[in-house]
């Protein structure tokens, strides 16, 4: 039997049929017969011609979660696949630009008297904060690696800090429950306190910038079972969320407006934010919920700011240009959530659809610490006390691989802006960079003396910052 590829004939004993689908399964077109020798390359050609995409753009291929790097040939005699059947391949679009892995520490900056809790660059990755044991937020020049402002306030330990989507305000929390905002530009508090938790702040997620711009409101959760919407402009809390019945550990504040809290009472409340009315209940967790994440994660944080450096002059334009990239990113798929629980497992959740998980993940042996979407929403990786770094098919939830090398809890991850490399930070005092695509060791990061609580990868791919129990702060470059 002969058969048509491409206008040229091809014998069918050398050519596979295949079908190509997009992430979520839809599949381009109708199954097509390729020649065995076929491999990416000419895959990346077929797809970016039935796409009818004006400028080419990279694509990765996959068959059953695992990456085609041979010719399909080759691929079938590895793997004892047969001819016969019509070989599923997934093409997921790759970031134009690439980051370099980190690999040497440019600077060790002292200055906090205690352990550094957390660390965060601003959305255009530019800017460094970070939050310490010492009651102060510290903000860092990246160019001269220096301290330029202590921010101090806070009365008691600062354990989170989220910088607002447009890179105008900081925000963070204390364990005396009190919320400060700062102003980046000057390290000055802008207004007094925002008082009302009764115990100590547990996360903060501000309202996306696709949604208003300027960014006003942010949303906290605290060991005091609530969850608040606050209003900048305005100095107060404008909704309390209650219901949860035990402290809530972490919160998000969706793309599609909708607020996530998880709790120690074992439950996941989706919230609206006009008036806080509680809209869905999502259970299964049989302990607590520990960490929350979302597909649009790194969407909702860099807003308008992408690789090409582009500046905006007005918060309209900055809204759109942030509606415009979430909305390439999201698709026509739902956003997607993820709950890592101390009952070891976690569940792939689409909450608009549905109360009942997707999937539920299950593999880690001890609890479930972070969890972290990348970039593009393909991949989801999880840190536990396992020692332990996993990684899952971010649609799917299926199993993908098993990260190892740490000799300690790891306790929080970061990506880099192109998906393809991830970072861990650990109790063994190390960091660690894995490659996605061979699913192996790429960086170790040995230089702290102690444990390190916060990693986090700039949003332009440039530098990572890492911080812990020595009161140092890392700064990694390649």
């Amino acid at each position: 039997m002969e058969v048509m590829v491409e206008g040229r004939e091809v014998s069918s004993s050398n050519t596979v049929m295949c079908l190509l689908t997009d992430p979520e399964g839809e599949p381009l077109g109708a199954p097509l017969y390729l020649p065995q020798n076929a491999g990416p390359p000419q895959l990346q050609e077929i797809v970016n011609k039935l796409l009818k995409n004006e400028e080419k753009m990279p694509y990765a291929f996959y068959i059953s979660d695992q990456e085609l790097i041979v010719q399909l040939g080759s691929y079938l005699q590895k793997n004892k696949v047969s001819v016969e059947k019509v070989l599923r391949i997934v093409y997921q679009p790759q970031a134009l630009f690439r980051i370099r892995p980190v690999n040497r520490c440019s600077a060790t900056i002292a200055g906090h008297t205690e352990a550094v809790l957390s660390v965060s660059f601003s959305p255009d990755g530019q800017n460094l904060a970070s939050g310490s044991g010492d009651t102060t937020v510290r903000l860092w020049d990246l160019n001269t690696q220096t301290p330029l402002f202590t921010c101090s306030g806070h009365k008691n330990w600062v354990l989170c800090i989220a910088w607002s989507p447009d890179g105008k305000l900081l925000v963070s929390g204390s364990k005396a429950g009190e919320l400060l905002t700062w102003d980046p530009q000057t390290g000055k508090q802008s207004g007094g306190p925002l008082l009302g938790h009764k115990k100590w702040i547990t996360g903060i997620s501000w309202e996306p910038v696709h949604l208003q711009a300027p960014c006003r409101r942010f949303v906290s959760s605290s060991k005091d079972g609530d969850a608040r919407i606050w209003d900048v402009s305005l100095r107060k809390c404008v909704i309390c969320l209650s219901g949860h019945t035990l402290a809530v550990t972490c919160v998000k504040w969706g793309g599609d407006g909708m607020i996530y809290t998880g709790s120690q009472d074992c439950t996941i409340k989706v919230w609206e934010t006009s008036q806080g009315k509680l809209i869905r209940e999502l259970k299964g967790h049989g302990h607590w919920v520990n960490s929350l994440a979302l597909s649009s994660e790194y969407i909702l944080r860099t807003g308008a700011f992408d690789h090409t450096r582009k500046t905006y002059s007005s918060p309209e334009e900055m809204k759109e240009a942030a509606l415009a990239r979430y909305n390439k990113m999201k698709g026509n798929a739902p956003e997607r959530l993820v709950s890592g629980s101390d009952d070891f497992t976690m569940f792939l959740w689409e909450p608009a659809l549905s109360k009942h998980p997707k999937a539920r993940l299950t593999g880690h042996q001890q609890l479930v610490n972070h969890v972290y979407f990348s970039p593009d929403g393909q991949w989801l990786a999880s840190a536990s006390f396992d020692k332990s770094v996993k990684l899952w098919n971010g649609i799917t939830g299926k199993f993908v691989a098993s990260f190892r090398g740490h000799v300690g809890p790891v306790y929080q991850i970061s990506w880099s802006a192109d998906s393809r490399l991830l970072l861990s930070g650990s109790k063994d005092s190390t960091l660690k960079v894995w490659d996605i695509r061979t699913q192996k060791l790429k960086q170790d990061l040995p230089g702290h003396a102690d444990e390190v609580f916060s990693v986090d990868w700039s949003p332009d791919g440039e530098k990572v910052a890492s911080g812990g129990k020595d009161r140092v702060l890392k700064l990694w470059m390649n």
